[in-house]
């Protein structure tokens, strides 16, 4: 079927040029596997895993098949003061592979609404310890938590902030970990351990009890993979820890194996207090997110309520849709059966070592990655993200779908990828950017 920009008008795509698009318009209908195949049947392999999200490759029949059991016994039913016997035994599989004993877990439908979420969590917690005056947050230069007003606020990429003035109040900024003498290096980086400290001038600025939260990604995923320095995600933990404010890991990107563990904070032995989750769960099938805390701040909440009155005045029309946990389930199963987080681990130093050979193209200034995901830096043209825009398009023509940030490019192929896959990838990479 032929598209024209008449028939795609109506819809306003999100985090896309519209008008480009529409003029020539790259759609996908079908996807298997590695791949997809777009409207003029040409095959195209994932390079991104969707958007991240499909950790097991696309089409699992194991999730198709959940859902549409689940979809035919019930659609929906609300979680507000009732519930469905699914979303227990998702957050019971969820609560085994998260670390420590943050067992407990609050559903919802995206990652921009579990880091809403964990940011009333986090004010919750202190106001029913007392210290309701803990309502400053820190985060991170070149950070992304999403799109709702509180995750813009957390943010630290300009172009997704500029345009709305009124963010959240109260939120301070550590300094992002890139260092430029730090370029190319494999994994995390020896130098910047230090730059944790700017969480303690705040605290010294601001006073120790004002403070709730301290956000940031383990691996800052969307603004291109920014690999923790040695040292850094350890100290932050020390001065959360010594200051009673709660350490919060986004792990939309980097959670479900996509490091080799099922979360970054196994990876890099650092365990938060809160984690938040998304893309991954369901490996892309349904939309959900999900929060997962600590004991403490479970029953900090719940017990500080009176006998029979609603414990916390949050949650979604969708949180925990029976069709989405049993792609939660089914996915968790796949991930289990089939060692796939064990297989990201065992195929990372190929992955790695056939994405660092591209060092020695021209237009390549810098690559980072660790596991199963990697960011690679093409040299800027007239603009800033100018460059990656054509060569998102570039890559798209020769059989290629990644997501670009800027002039990132942020390779994340699905852990079922075989050393043909990532291959083909490499070649088509090498192929466009020695264009430039």
């Amino acid at each position: 079927m032929q598209y024209t920009a008449n028939t795609l008008e109506n819809h306003w795509m999100p985090f896309t040029s519209n008008r480009d698009f529409k003029a020539e318009p790259r759609l996908m209908v079908k996807a298997q596997g590695m791949h997809y195949w777009n409207h003029k049947g040409e095959k195209l392999i994932d390079a991104s895993s969707g958007l991240f999200c499909c950790a097991a490759g696309h089409g699992r029949t194991e999730i198709i098949d959940a859902v549409h059991a689940s979809m035919k016994e019930i659609d929906y039913t609300p979680h507000f003061q009732v519930g469905h016997p699914s979303s227990f035994e998702l957050a019971q599989k969820v609560a085994k592979i998260t670390p420590g004993d943050l067992d407990y877990v609050f559903f919802c439908n995206s990652g921009s609404e579990a880091v809403e979420t964990a940011i009333k969590i986090a004010l919750a917690y202190h106001v029913a310890k007392g210290e309701g005056q803990r309502t400053r947050f820190v985060s991170r230069e070149r950070a992304y938590h999403g799109v709702n007003i509180g995750g813009v606020s957390l943010s630290g990429m300009v172009r997704n902030r500029e345009t709305f003035g009124a963010v959240m109040p109260g939120v301070a900024h550590l300094r992002h970990t890139w260092q430029p003498e730090a370029r190319f290096t494999r994994g995390q980086p020896e130098n910047g351990a230090d730059l944790a400290n700017d969480l303690q001038r705040f605290i010294d600025l601001y006073g120790p009890k004002s403070i709730a939260a301290c956000f940031v990604e383990p691996i800052a995923g969307s603004t291109g993979v920014l690999i923790p320095p040695k040292g850094y995600l350890e100290r932050l933990r020390e001065i959360c820890d010594k200051n009673g404010i709660l350490l919060v890991f986004d792990e939309v990107i980097c959670g479900f194996g996509r490091t080799g563990k099922a979360f970054a904070a196994q990876s890099f032995g650092v365990t938060p207090d809160i984690i938040t989750m998304a893309k991954a769960l369901t490996n892309g099938a349904l939309p959900m997110g999900a929060v997962a805390v600590s004991e403490k701040i479970y029953h900090t909440v719940t017990s500080s309520a009176l006998d029979g009155a609603v414990e916390f005045f949050h949650g979604y029309t969708y949180s925990a849709h029976p069709a989405a946990c049993a792609a939660g389930i089914a996915t968790l199963n796949v991930y289990e059966k089939e060692g796939l987080f064990e297989r990201a681990a065992e195929m990372s130093p190929y992955f790695l070592d056939r994405m660092y050979s591209l060092q020695s193209v021209k237009s390549v200034t810098d690559i980072r990655g660790y596991g199963m995901l990697c960011g690679i830096d093409l040299a800027p043209a007239a603009r800033p993200g100018l460059r990656g825009f054509d060569a998102t398009k570039r890559l798209f023509a020769k059989g290629l779908h990644i997501k670009f940030t800027g002039d990132a490019g942020i390779c994340a192929p699905a852990l079922v990828a075989t050393k043909a896959d990532i291959d083909e990838i490499w070649r088509i990479f090498k192929e466009v950017f020695s264009e430039y």
